[in-house]
Formats: structure tokens, C-alpha cells, sequence
């Protein structure tokens, strides 16, 4: 089975139109959405009908939650809060409901899937260092995992539960099958790796290949989208520097 994981959405409908027509060419016959539909982009209805009209498999994000005031945004920063903020306006209360009914992770034959983290789901932290990974993995083994897939920090990278714990930024990320692996498959709609292409990771779950996908997108109409919503500037200026 092949599956394309994709995460971080972000309401950028140009991205996920890109990478969705890749996935499409690919031939890939089912995909997980890790979560993080909306927030900061210009098209969040048009991001969360695509992925419902998909009918993947899909887990809930902080953004998601944040939309549907589960999370309070005191924490946010001004642009997530005043992107948060608008986009609640734009969701209707079936798009509301539709979010709430999400789960935060979902176990699948040797591999699991959450938007943060493995150990507290409902926290949405980061893992962004080897030392962030370790309570995770010890999640995922209680799990009966042998590899995760989490979305949330916009970067993709490869993490090992080798002693100690080591990663990869590379675009291939090696299963070996006996080592555990947590992999972030970046992010579609607003990566943060200094790579403005939209990122998607491809899992082959018999050959145990995990491979990240950078695809280029239309930049100049996702962000005069955002300008053109009256969102804050930034939020159309990081997308072409891709951080």
C-alpha cells in the first residue's frame, strides 16, 4: 500500500491543488491529511471541502481547533490570532462541526499518525530536536508502532530511535524496519525550511520506503489571496521565503 501523507494545509488551496495533482499522477491510492486545514491562508472553505470531498483519512491540528474555539489563541502570535480569528467568520457551522468530530491520531497495520506529538496529542508541541522526540517514541512503542508520522513544525525531517536518538533532513528517510521512526512530512500550504515548495511525504508500507516530495505552486496567487482577504502581509511574504 502507498499512501500520501500530507499536512499543514493552512488554507493555501494553490498548494494543495499542486500537490493533490502530483499525488494524482503518482497513482497513489489513499491519503492521510495529518491535520492543520486551515489557518493563516486565504481559501480555508475551499481547503476543507477538497479534503472532505477526498474522504481520507484525516486527524485534527491546532489551527483546526482553534477555529472552532476548542483551543483558546492567547498563545498564538498576532498574525496565527488575527488569521485564526478571520477564518472563524469564514467556517460554517457544518464546517465547525465537521472539525470537531476529528480525532487527534489514528493507528493503522505498524504505523500511527498525529499532528504534534505521540505522547500528548491534545498539547500540540513540537518535535523539532532529538530530546523533543524521545517521550514520542516511547508513545509509539506503546502504541505496538514501528513508525509515526506527525506534522505540526512546517519541517520535514526523519527522526531514529537509535541510542542516542538521530534524524535526517534528507528527502529519503530509510526504514529498516527494526528501528523505529518518527518522520514529519513538512508542510503544504507553508513550509518553514527555507524551501518555499510545498512538502508531502510518500509511505510505501511493503517495500518500507518514506520519501518527502517538494512541489511547486502558483506563490503569487496564494498570496495575493491573503492580501486580497485584508490578512496580515506577513502571512503572504513568508510563503515565497519559505520560513
Amino acid at each position: 500500500m502507498r499512501y500520501a501523507i500530507i499536512s499543514d494545509i493552512h488554507g493555501n488551496h494553490d498548494a494543495l491543488q499542486s500537490v493533490l495533482e502530483h499525488i494524482k499522477a503518482e497513482g497513489i491510492e489513499s491519503i492521510i491529511c495529518l491535520g492543520d486545514i486551515v489557518g493563516y491562508g486565504a481559501k480555508p472553505v475551499r481547503c476543507l471541502e477538497t479534503i472532505r470531498a477526498l474522504g481520507c483519512d484525516t486527524i485534527a491540528g491546532n489551527h483546526d481547533w482553534a477555529a472552532i474555539e476548542r483551543i483558546s489563541i492567547d498563545f498564538f502570535n498576532a498574525y496565527a490570532k488575527a488569521a485564526a480569528m478571520w477564518t472563524r467568520e469564514q467556517l460554517t457551522q457544518e464546517h465547525k462541526d465537521w472539525l470537531a468530530a476529528l480525532p487527534l491520531t489514528r493507528d493503522y497495520p505498524g504505523f500511527s499518525i498525529s499532528h504534534g506529538t505521540f505522547h500528548q496529542p491534545e498539547a500540540f508541541n513540537y518535535i523539532q530536536t532529538v530530546f523533543d522526540a524521545e517521550q514520542s517514541f516511547e508513545a509509539l512503542r506503546r502504541l505496538g508502532a514501528n513508525i509515526g508520522f506527525l506534522g505540526h513544525s512546517h519541517v520535514p525531517v526523519g527522526f531514529f530511535d537509535t541510542d542516542p536518538i538521530t534524524y535526517t533532513l534528507e528527502n529519503n528517510v530509510p526504514i529498516d524496519g527494526e528501528t523505529a521512526t518518527i518522520v514529519n512530512a513538512g508542510s503544504v500550504g507553508q513550509p518553514r525550511d527555507e524551501n518555499n515548495k510545498a512538502s508531502w511525504a510518500l509511505f510505501d508500507s511493503d517495500k518500507r520506503e518514506v520519501s518527502i516530495n517538494r512541489i511547486e505552486y502558483d506563490i503569487d496567487a496564494a498570496a495575493n489571496k491573503i492580501r486580497a482577504a485584508g490578512l496580515p502581509e506577513i502571512l503572504a511574504a513568508r510563503l515565497y521565503q519559505g520560513k
